[in-house]
């Protein structure tokens, strides 16, 4: 299985969209030491996931949530939906 995911950070108001096959593997990548990015924003939790059965759908997925003008909104709405 593979996932489209959204971290949000604990420490500053930033989301960070991925995907990854092992995402509590990537999870703890993303709030180690030798990350680039995420690492100042650090520590990040899994607010939202969502599980594709091939790599491509996973990765098409990210791109879509990327494209995403407000991920708060998006998330809300998620939430009230009941997702």
């Amino acid at each position: 299985m593979f996932y489209a995911y959204i971290l949000k950070s604990r420490s500053r108001d930033r989301f960070y969209i991925g995907s990854r096959e092992d995402i509590a593997q990537r999870l703890e990548t993303h709030n180690g030491s030798r990350a680039k990015w995420t690492r100042r924003y650090q520590p990040w939790e899994s607010v939202y996931q969502e599980c594709y059965e091939t790599r491509g759908e996973a990765m098409k997925r990210e791109q879509e949530l990327k494209s995403l003008k407000n991920v708060r909104r998006f998330l809300a709405r998620q939430v009230k939906s009941g997702l």
